[in-house]
């Protein structure tokens, strides 16, 4: 199998595939080396558009290097092909449910205000008591009962909150969640939500669904947190409702545009956190990757079922 590298997403355990028999391992990172290597190329670790796919006369797989794999499953000639695209699902997991409660502790703690007394050298504490507040006792709703939400749930759990989580399929319930329901119950979820986490994937059924509407229905005083794909929460209501008070405070590790531009009206939101869409990022994730990937290799030269298939139709 002749197996084209389109990213370094993964190193430095890219070398361990020339010990597998069978395994023509080639570097192609930019455009025209991708392009120069697609034609007899059995297998992509990357996100190939649609003008290196129909390069590609021989492909029979596709790795996506992350969980999402909207990139590759949004266009339709892969979708309707016969190539088998896998993810990197489950390996992200736990680092984005840190990076969630990181960032709601951070707001529900003040946080941020308090570094920027330190860095005035000011002692504030009478008005500090009035910035802060606590999540025992809260309610989570997740969009989104997959690996990502099941681990944040978990850690939810461990701070005593109360979990719902709703799911484009019907999910079982486990220990740290009190009930998971199907998409049409999203807004009895979101009457009962103080904390409201988005980690669902980008598909034309979750694009845009957290609007207007919805963010409203959150009690007043809720935070919204976003660590899977920006498009699901609408921004200009989002910005409203933090603005006028409905909301406490949000954090975006994602956004509809990434890079965000510099003049979006987001950044100058006082009570948002902003990170560049690196919640899954750590040293670990690199690792689990890799052993996903790796062990799909394997399975692939002994020609047996692969791991993390996904669904091309559904897009996840």
């Amino acid at each position: 199998m002749k197996l084209v590298l389109t990213t370094r997403a993964g190193d430095p355990y890219f070398d361990l595939l020339d010990d597998l028999d069978g395994v023509q391992k080639v570097w192609a990172l930019a455009s025209d080396e991708i392009a120069r290597e697609l034609p007899d190329a059995d297998v992509i670790y990357g996100w190939p558009t649609l003008e290196q796919f129909q390069l590609a006369k021989r492909l029979k797989w596709i790795q996506i290097p992350s969980a999402g794999v909207e990139m590759v499953c949004s266009i339709p000639e892969i979708v309707e092909s016969d190539v088998i695209v896998t993810n990197c699902r489950g390996a992200h997991a736990r680092v984005i449910a840190e990076h969630t409660f990181a960032m709601l502790l951070s707001l529900t703690r003040s946080l941020r205000f308090f570094d920027h007394a330190k860095g005035c050298h000011t002692w504030i504490r009478a008005d500090g008591y009035r910035r802060v507040s606590g999540i025992d006792g809260k309610t989570m709703g997740i969009v989104g009962f997959g690996n990502i939400g099941r681990a944040i749930a978990r850690r939810a759990y461990g701070f005593e909150m109360t979990v719902l989580a709703v799911d484009a399929q019907e999910v079982p319930a486990n220990e740290h969640v009190k009930a998971v329901w199907t998409l049409d119950r999203l807004h009895d979820m979101l009457r009962e939500t103080d904390v409201l986490v988005i980690s669902a994937p980008i598909t034309p059924q979750t694009r845009g669904m957290i609007g207007e509407t919805e963010i409203r229905l959150l009690k007043p005083g809720a935070y919204v947190l976003a660590v899977s794909r920006g498009g699901i929460v609408q921004e200009a209501p989002l910005i409203a409702a933090l603005t006028d008070g409905h909301l406490a405070g949000a954090g975006l590790d994602v956004t509809e545009t990434e890079p965000l531009p510099s003049d979006n009206p987001l950044w100058d939101v006082p009570n948002l956190i902003i990170t560049p869409h690196i919640s899954g990022g750590s040293t670990l994730t690199t690792e689990l990757m890799w052993s996903i990937f790796f062990e799909n290799v394997g399975h692939f030269v002994r020609n047996e079922p692969l791991r993390n298939l996904t669904d091309k139709r559904l897009g996840y």
